[in-house]
């Protein structure tokens, strides 16, 4: 029943991202240079000493699998998105849940959003800034 729980609040959440917050740009950093998800996996996944881009069974890919974690990696804005891919890498892993959330200026209430449901349901947060 918890699972049942869990997966339907992960739809939820994914179906409310899809709806209001769809935004999928890249990040404009200060010294002009813009620097897209796959850069910020990089480096975390690097510094983790985790494999990047670990394909599971049905072809989905971890954006970084380390010895205890299945990280997902995603901007801010995507941060429900991240919810559910993580519990589900997770689970197909057998390891723990994590995000690598990448934050920046006014990304506050996002960061807030994500950390009260990775409270309830044990998800580790990485705070990437931009």
């Amino acid at each position: 029943m918890n699972k049942q729980l869990s997966f339907i609040l992960t739809l939820i959440l994914v179906l409310l991202y899809l709806f209001f917050d769809n935004d999928l740009t890249l990040n404009q950093e200060s010294d002009g240079a813009k620097k897209d998800e796959k850069y910020y996996q990089s480096k975390m996944c690097s510094e983790f000493g985790g494999e990047t881009e670990y394909v599971l069974f049905d072809r989905t890919r971890v954006d970084c699998l380390t010895h205890e974690y299945a990280i997902e990696v995603d901007f801010a804005k995507k941060w429900a998105e991240g919810v559910g891919q993580s519990l589900y890498y997770a689970d197909v892993t057998g390891k723990k849940p994590a995000i690598g959330l990448i934050v920046g200026e006014g990304d506050e209430k996002y960061l807030k959003r994500v950390q009260r449901v990775a409270d309830k349901f044990d998800i580790k947060i990485i705070v990437l800034e931009k």
